[in-house]
């Protein structure tokens, strides 16, 4: 597959994104993409972007919840859950730094996946702050998810 240039090719690109098709692939294809970037046509494209990284980091996150219901306070499963959410926050922070971007509007768009990250962390260690041991607390500061 070549790199998308045009609006209707970053569509169909896009969805590969969002559907998580060859993951790699995709985000080579994006990173090697060009765009117009005019009027009504950023907008759109931007939109289309934006919504399918908060789509992934939505299903990242719920995938998390149930990793971590189905790890009954295990060290491991806790510790790869946290591993496979901060994977896939770096990759969305990846994602949406692509060239086809105008800088200004790249470093806005990556400091929204940081800001989650950043929030996902702080929500991980409050909520930790009920286990009585302090193990979890100390598992979620040692694996954080946003050191992307």
């Amino acid at each position: 597959m070549r790199a998308p240039t045009t609006y209707s090719e970053w569509i169909d690109v896009i969805a590969k994104f969002k559907n998580r098709e060859d993951d790699e692939t995709t985000l080579a294809l994006m990173q090697r993409g060009t765009i117009d970037w005019q009027s009504g046509v950023a907008e759109r494209f931007a939109k289309r972007l934006i919504d399918a990284v908060n789509y992934r980091m939505n299903e990242a996150t719920d995938r998390f919840q149930r990793e971590m219901t189905r790890a009954y306070g295990q060290e491991r499963a806790i510790v790869q859950a946290l591993i496979a959410l901060r994977r896939e926050l770096s990759f969305l922070a990846k994602a949406i730094n692509i060239p086809a971007i105008p800088e200004k509007d790249r470093a806005q768009y990556v400091q929204l996946v940081y800001s989650q990250a950043d929030s996902i962390q702080k929500s991980l260690e409050d909520s930790s702050r009920s286990d009585r041991t302090g193990k979890l607390t100390s598992i979620i500061r040692n694996n954080r998810v946003n050191l992307i």
